[in-house]
C-alpha cells in the first residue's frame, strides 16, 4: 500500500518529473509549466508550508488593521469629503456610506469565512476564491482584482499629486505668495511618475518593510485626521479663498460658519453642482457621488492581499479587517457630520480640500493628505503585485506569467509589471474619472467573493467549516445581490464591460490554461454539480419510466481502445442525450497492495477527452471476463440512470488496427504513449489470448437473462465517421433489416426485437452529421406468415412477440402497406423496401420456435442458406450503405455448468453469424427485448 500521506508535511501536488528528450520538450513547448521545487508552485487550503527561512512575517495590527486603515482613507477621508456632502447632502451620504459598509460587510464576512477555513497563502482575495471557484472563474476575477489593484494605486498617486499641488503649487496654502511647483498638465504626469517611482522602491524593498512601516503612517494619518476633527469646534467662523485649480465658478471665496444648526439644515439633502476637477465642469449626480465614495471603503481587501507576510493569516485577516472597517466608519461618520455642520454648501462644492484651511495648523492636513494617499497607493502596488505573482505560480497563464515567480521572496518582476501599468493608468485625467472604473473593478471583486462563499454553503461541502461562526448564506446572498444591483443600477455600461471581460476570460481560461486541464485544481462548480446531480438523481424514479419518454443509455464493453475508437465515436452518436458508459474488464484479483486499475482510470478519462464523446467509464476487476462484463451489466450506472443496452465487439479473426498510431485516421495521437517506451491500451495481436467461443457467447446470454437488450458490432474499422459527417455521395443510407434469420416471417417487422432495431436506426439517423442519409427499412416478402408448431398452425399476428403499445393494424392487409402506416404513426422518416428473393427453408416447422429451442438448429442450419441471405444483404450495403441494423438470432441456450460440448455448440453459432454479417458495412446484430416506440401522445 502506498505510504500514508502526512498532513503536516509539505504537500507539491506534482507528480514525480520523468527523464528524457521528449518530456523536456513537451514541457518546453507543451500546456505544463515545469516541475517547481518544493513549497513553490499550487497549493489547495488546508496544505502547511514549511516557512522559507529569513522571511519576517508580521501580526494582526501592523500586518491587516493599519493597512486597511489606510487603505480605506485613501483619496477620500482627506481630499474628497467636501466633494460627497457638497453634493449628495448629509443624509444622501449617510446614506451611501451605510449602503456601501452594509455590502462591504458582508463581503467581509465572506472574506472571513473563507480564510478560517484553511491555510491562506500569498495572493490574498485571489487565493480564496481561486481556490474556491477553480481556474477559469478565480483566474477572470483574479485577473480583474489585479487591475482593480492597478486602478485603485493610479487613483491614490493622483490624489497625492492633488494634494501636492494644492499645498505647495502656485499660490498653494502652505507656501503663500511664494512661486511653489509648477503646475500644469505635463508637471502633474512628472509628480504623478515621481510618486510611482517611490512607491516602487519601496516595493522593491519587500512587502514587510512596508508593513512595519505602516504602523508610523497609520499613527501620522490618525493626529491628522484628530486634529481636522478638533479643529471643528476651535477654528472660528470665516471666508475660505477659493483654490486656484477652480476655474468654475467666478467667487472667490466662501462661508466656513462653525458649528451652527442653521448650516446643518442646509447641508441636509442632495444639490448636485459642476465637478470643478473635471474639463468643462461636469455635472455630478448620485452615481458619481458613490462611485468616489466606494473608493473609501475598497482598502477592505488590504490586510487579504498581505496574506503572504502574515504570521497567521486565518487569525489576522478576519480579526484585523472588522477592527478596520469599525474604525473607518465611525471616523467618516463624524467627518461627515461635523462637516455638515460647520461648512456651507458653497464651500464643500468649490473647495474640495476645505479641512487644509479651517485646521487649527494646516500642516497637519497637508501631511495627513500626502501620507494617507502615498500609502494607499504603495498598498494596493504590493496587493497587485502579490496578485500577478499568485496568478504566475498558478500557471493560470502559462509562460506568459512564468517568469513573474520569485524564488527569493520578494516578486520583483511582478512588481514591476504592476509599477508599468499604474504609470499607464496615472495617464488619465480626474481623479473622481478613476474612482467610477475602480468602485466598479471592486465592486465585481466583492461579487465573486460573495459567490464563492455563497456556493460552498449550498454546495453542502463537508470540509467547508470555517472557524468563523457570523458567516451564513444569507449575508453571502445580500452581499450578492447588493452588490449586482449597485454595479448595473450605478454604472451599467461599465458593469457590462466587466462582466464581457469577466466572461471572455473565464471562457479563454478554459479553453487554454494549462491550470484549467490539471485535475487537481478543485473547482467549486463540482461540488455544486454534485449537490445537484444527486438530488436529481434521487427524484428520477424508476418506477415512473414510461416508453414513451425512452433514450438509448448504453453500456459498450471494450478491450483496447485503440482498435474500437470508430465504434465508440458512432456509440456517442447513438446515444441521443442517453448514457453512455464505457466499460472495461481487467482480469485479476486484489492481492492487498493497492487498487490495480487507480492508476489506468486516468488515462480512461484521458481517452474520453481526445475522442470528444460525453461517455462515463467504469473498471472491473474480475477473474474472468465474463464475471466481469456480468458486474458491469448489473451494476453500471446509478439510480435510475443503468443502462438497458449493452453493446459488444463481434468476436472474429480479424487483423486488429491501432487507430492511434495510424497517421491518416482521425483519432491519431501519442498522449498514451509514454516515455519510458510503455503503451496505454495495448492493441490485441494475432499471438494474444482470445476470448473462448463460449464464453464470449454466454456473454452475450448473460446480457439477455437480465433483460437487457444486446448489440454486436461488426466491421466497425471501416466505418469512417469523417466522411459520413462531410455528406460524401457514396454514403447515402442506414439500412434496417425486420427478418429474423431462423424463422423468417413477414409478421417480424411488428415485433419488439425488430421495432428495437428499427429505433436505434432512427435515433442514429437523427444525430448530427448523420441527418442526410435515407433511412431504408427492409422485410421479407416471401417469408410465409402463418408457421408450424407440433402439428398446429398459427398466424404470427398473435405472436406474444409482439409489440403490446402497436395499434391494430388490421393483420388481413399487405405487409408494406401495414408498415408504412406503422411508421407514420411512429414519425419515423423511411422507405420500405421489399425483399421478394429471400430464400426460404426446405422445411418450415424444421425452425419454427420450437426448435429455435434445440441447439442442433445451428449445425441444421444450411450454410447455403446463410450465404444467400449475406449476399442479399452485401448487394444493398453496396448502394452506398454506412451502417446495417440486422436482427440477432438468439444465442443456444447453454447449461449452467460448463461442458466440453459447449464450446462446439458456441463455434458453429458464431460461424453462423460470422457468415450472415461476413463483409457488410458496419453492422450492429441487435437483439432487442424490450418495447421502446409509442403511437400515444
Amino acid at each position: 500500500m502506498a505510504d500514508t500521506l502526512d498532513p503536516l508535511s509539505p504537500s507539491l501536488n506534482d507528480s514525480t518529473s520523468t527523464t528524457g528528450l521528449v518530456h523536456k520538450l513537451r514541457l518546453r513547448f507543451g500546456r505544463t509549466s515545469p516541475p517547481r521545487p518544493p513549497g513553490d508552485g499550487y497549493v489547495e487550503f488546508g496544505e502547511f508550508r514549511s516557512e522559507r527561512p529569513g522571511i519576517k512575517k508580521v501580526g494582526t495590527f501592523a500586518g491587516v488593521f493599519c493597512p486597511v486603515v489606510l487603505s480605506m482613507f485613501s483619496a477620500l477621508v482627506f481630499i474628497r469629503m467636501g466633494y460627497l456632502v457638497g453634493n449628495a447632502g448629509l443624509l444622501v451620504t449617510l446614506g451611501q456610506f451605510g449602503l456601501a459598509y452594509l455590502i462591504v460587510g458582508f463581503t467581509v464576512m465572506s472574506i472571513c469565512a473563507i480564510s478560517t477555513n484553511g491555510a491562506v497563502e500569498g495572493g490574498g482575495v485571489y487565493f480564496m476564491i481561486s481556490r474556491t471557484l477553480g481556474p477559469e472563474f478565480g483566474g477572470a476575477i483574479g485577473t480583474l482584482f489585479f487591475f482593480a489593484n492597478v486602478v485603485s494605486s493610479a487613483l491614490c498617486i493622483s490624489a497625492c499629486t492633488e494634494a501636492m499641488v494644492e499645498n505647495f503649487g502656485p499660490n498653494g496654502y502652505l507656501v503663500g505668495d511664494s512661486p511653489g511647483l509648477p503646475d500644469g498638465p505635463w508637471y502633474r504626469f512628472l509628480y504623478r511618475s515621481a510618486l510611482n517611482a517611490a512607491g516602487l522602491s519601496v516595493s522593491l524593498a519587500g512587502a514587510s518593510l512596508f508593513a512595519r512601516t505602516s504602523l508610523a503612517i497609520w499613527v501620522t494619518t490618525v493626529v491628522c485626521l484628530f486634529s481636522a476633527l478638533l479643529s471643528f469646534f476651535i477654528t472660528a467662523p470665516g471666508q475660505i479663498d477659493k483654490p486656484d485649480t477652480n476655474h468654475l465658478v467666478n467667487a472667490t471665496n466662501f462661508s466656513y460658519t462653525g458649528l451652527s444648526a442653521v448650516t446643518l439644515k442646509q447641508n441636509l439633502y442632495s444639490d448636485y453642482a459642476g465637478d470643478y476637477t473635471t474639463t468643462g465642469g461636469e455635472m455630478v449626480d448620485f452615481a458619481s457621488v458613490f462611485g468616489v465614495l466606494f473608493t473609501g471603503v475598497t482598502g477592505v481587501m488590504a490586510g487579504a492581499n498581505m496574506s503572504g507576510e502574515l504570521k497567521s493569516p486565518s487569525r489576522s485577516i478576519p480579526l484585523g479587517t472588522l477592527a478596520a472597517l469599525l474604525f473607518t466608519a465611525l471616523s467618516y461618520a463624524a467627518l461627515v457630520v461635523l462637516t455638515a455642520a460647520t461648512c456651507s454648501r458653497e464651500l464643500l462644492q468649490n473647495n474640495y480640500v476645505y479641512l487644509l484651511p479651517i485646521n487649527v495648523w494646516p500642516p497637519f492636513i497637508a501631511v495627513g493628505m500626502l501620507t494617507a494617499t502615498f500609502s494607499a497607493g504603495l498598498s494596493n502596488l504590493i496587493g497587485a503585485s502579490r496578485v500577478l505573482e499568485a496568478l504566475a505560480k498558478d500557471n493560470i497563464f502559462g509562460f506568459l506569467l512564468r517568469p513573474m515567480v520569485s524564488h527569493s521572496g520578494n516578486p520583483v518582476l511582478a512588481v514591476i509589471a504592476s509599477w508599468l501599468l499604474v504609470q499607464i493608468g496615472i495617464m488619465a485625467g480626474s481623479l473622481n474619472a478613476i474612482a467610477q472604473v475602480n468602485s466598479v473593478l471592486f465592486m465585481t471583486s466583492y461579487f465573486a467573493i460573495n459567490l464563492a462563499c455563497l456556493g460552498l454553503d449550498l454546495a453542502s461541502a463537508p470540509n467547508f467549516r470555517p472557524t468563523f461562526k457570523h458567516f451564513s448564506w444569507l449575508t453571502s446572498l445580500l452581499g450578492l445581490v447588493g452588490c449586482a444591483m449597485l454595479i448595473f443600477g450605478l454604472r451599467p455600461a461599465y458593469a457590462c464591460g466587466v462582466a464581457l471581460a469577466c466572461c471572455s476570460l473565464v471562457v479563454a481560461l478554459h479553453l487554454l490554461s494549462p491550470a484549467a486541464s490539471e485535475p487537481k485544481w478543485g473547482s467549486l462548480s463540482q461540488a455544486l454539480i454534485f449537490h445537484q446531480v444527486r438530488k436529481y438523481l434521487l427524484l428520477l424514479d424508476p418506477r415512473r419510466e414510461h416508453v414513451k419518454f425512452w433514450r438509448p443509455q448504453m453500456l459498450l464493453l471494450i478491450g483496447s481502445p485503440r482498435q474500437a475508437a470508430p465504434l465508440i465515436d458512432f456509440v456517442n452518436d447513438q446515444k441521443k442525450g442517453g448514457l453512455f458508459v464505457i466499460g472495461h474488464v481487467r482480469v485479476g484479483q486484489l492481492d492487498g497492495s493497492g487498487d490495480p486499475l487507480a492508476d489506468e482510470h486516468k488515462y480512461w478519462l484521458k481517452l474520453i477527452d481526445h475522442l470528444k464523446v460525453k461517455a462515463f467509464v467504469e473498471l472491473c476487476l474480475a477473474e474472468s471476463i465474463r464475471n466481469g462484463a456480468a458486474h458491469l451489466t448489473r451494476l453500471s450506472g446509478l439510480g435510475a440512470m443503468k443502462p438497458d443496452t449493452v453493446l459488444l465487439g463481434f468476436r472474429d479473426s480479424a487483423p486488429p488496427k491501432d487507430f492511434f498510431r495510424d497517421p491518416t485516421s482521425p483519432y491519431t495521437t501519442s498522449e498514451f504513449e509514454l516515455d519510458t517506451g510503455a503503451v496505454i491500451f495495448p492493441a490485441r495481436t494475432p499471438a494474444s489470448p482470445r476470448l473462448s467461443a463460449s464464453e464470449y457467447v454466454r456473454i452475450v446470454s448473460d446480457v439477455l437473462c437480465v433483460n437487457k437488450n444486446v448489440c454486436l458490432c461488426r466491421h466497425f474499422h471501416s466505418l469512417d465517421m469523417a466522411a459520413v459527417e462531410r455528406k460524401v455521395s457514396s454514403l447515402k443510407y442506414i439500412d434496417v433489416w425486420l427478418v429474423e434469420l431462423l424463422a423468417p416471417s413477414r409478421e417480424e417487422a411488428f415485433t419488439v426485437r425488430a421495432l428495437f432495431a428499427l429505433q436505434l436506426a432512427a435515433v442514429v439517423r437523427s444525430a448530427r452529421g448523420w441527418q442526410h442519409l435515407r433511412l431504408r427499412v427492409h422485410i421479407a416478402t416471401s417469408a410465409p406468415a402463418v408457421l408450424s408448431e407440433a402439428g398446429r398452425s398459427y398466424s404470427l399476428g398473435s405472436d406474444p412477440a409482439m409489440d403490446p403499445n402497436l395499434p391494430e393494424l388490421a393483420p388481413g392487409r399487405p405487409v408494406n402497406e401495414r408498415l408504412e402506416e406503422l411508421l407514420k404513426l411512429l414519425r419515423i422518416n423511411a422507405t420500405t423496401h421489399n425483399i421478394s428473393e429471400w430464400p426460404t427453408l426446405e422445411d418450415t416447422s424444421r425452425w419454427s420456435d420450437s426448435s429455435l429451442d434445440d441447439n442442433s438448429v445451428y449445425q441444421r442450419l444450411p450454410v447455403s442458406y446463410v450465404q444467400k441471405v449475406n449476399g442479399i444483404i452485401k448487394s444493398r450495403c453496396e448502394q452506398g450503405t454506412a451502417v446495417t441494423f440486422v436482427q440477432l438470432p438468439a444465442p443456444p441456450r447453454l447449461p449452467a455448468a460448463p461442458s466440453p460440448e459447449d464450446d462446439a455448440i458456441c463455434e458453429q453459432y458464431l460461424k453462423v453469424l460470422d457468415e450472415f454479417t461476413k463483409d457488410l458495412s458496419p453492422t450492429i446484430l441487435v437483439r432487442g427485448l424490450k418495447s421502446v416506440t409509442s403511437t400515444a401522445l
